[in-house]
């Protein structure tokens, strides 16, 4: 008679951070109760990459949390970051994990998604590749800069938005008369959802009429308005936005953005704007020395709740009614 194995097996969730995501890491292993596994990593002095998992992986479902950013200490460039992603996930496709799911809050070269020149890579579709070449099975992210960036994975992609929770934190600060931005025609798509969430009213930048008085489509003047982007890198767009929209003569601004990049300098160019506030998440990390204006809503809550789902196999579009495309 042949022995029959038992079934009554017992599935683990696993949970490991990147060096660019440690604080967001941590904060989601409090919510689902868990604590980050311990995981070696390291930048050798000729500048190479070195990981290894302290503990066994096997039969888990592992999640790696990274963002594609640098650390602010300088320690790892945006390029070091993915490529101790992509070394953790195949450390951990290696050391025989049951899944492995890359939980990627801010998808850094997610901007370069399509061919604006002739001869020019689609950078966004060259790290989907590294990720499944090593044998990522899932990816998680948080906002992407466009939603049909998705598209060029093959392996399931759950795209979250932030929305709902900054809108909910937004909303008790705004009067019933504001008025939601979009900075330029690329950010009307979000811009309109972030207004419908606000109950408010839709205007909109036109970069391209500079010197025209009509630059800013809608009606403005004498309301408070907050300005929607989904990154802050430079700032550059913000302060122009905001250089418009006092020539319209508004009351007050507010800005958000989903993903505070905040490149060398960002800091001070914000603080110089003169803002009432600017939201932002912890999808990046937060440099020292950023101007009081700025209020940080995590998204540790987010992305807890869908790594639950996706753990249990449940649906994650639920959670959003479908909104999080």
């Amino acid at each position: 008679m042949p022995t029959h194995l038992p079934l009554d097996y017992d599935k683990r969730l696993m949970l490991f951070a990147g060096r660019a995501s440690n604080e967001l890491a941590d904060a989601i292993a409090v919510r689902l109760g868990v604590e980050a596994g311990p995981v070696d990593l390291q930048t050798y002095a000729s500048g190479e990459m070195y990981c290894r998992y302290e503990e066994s992986v096997r039969g888990a479902d592992v999640f790696v949390v990274q963002s594609l950013a640098g650390t602010r200490d300088g320690r790892l460039s945006l390029n070091d970051a993915l490529m101790e992603l992509t070394l953790m996930i195949d450390a951990a496709v290696g050391a025989s994990a049951h899944r492995v799911i890359a939980v990627i809050p801010w998808f850094g070269y997610s901007r370069q998604d399509m061919k604006s020149r002739l001869r020019e890579p689609i950078s966004a579709r060259v790290v989907a590749r590294m990720l499944e070449s090593v044998g990522v099975s899932r990816v998680l992210t948080v906002d992407l800069h466009t939603g049909q960036a998705q598209g060029f994975f093959r392996v399931p992609v759950d795209h979250m938005t932030s929305l709902h929770t900054l809108t909910d934190d937004l909303r008790e600060r705004l009067p019933a008369d504001a008025v939601v931005v979009a900075p330029d025609a690329g950010r009307v798509k979000l811009a309109k959802k972030f207004a419908t969430h606000l109950g408010a009213e839709l205007a909109i930048l036109d970069p391209e009429a500079a010197h025209d008085s009509h630059r800013v489509i809608g009606e403005v003047a004498g309301r408070e308005v907050v300005v929607v982007d989904d990154i802050i890198d430079t700032g550059r767009t913000l302060a122009a936005a905001v250089e418009a929209l006092r020539d319209e003569g508004v009351t007050s601004i507010r800005a958000v953005a989903m993903h505070p990049v905040l490149s060398a300098g960002t800091p001070e160019r914000i603080a110089a704007l003169g803002l009432e506030e600017l939201l932002v998440t912890d999808t990046v990390g937060i440099p020292a020395g950023v101007p009081q204006e700025l209020r940080v809503v995590s998204c540790a809550d987010l992305l807890a709740d869908t790594i639950h789902r996706i753990f249990v196999d449940d649906s994650v579009a639920e959670a959003f009614g479908g909104d999080n495309i």
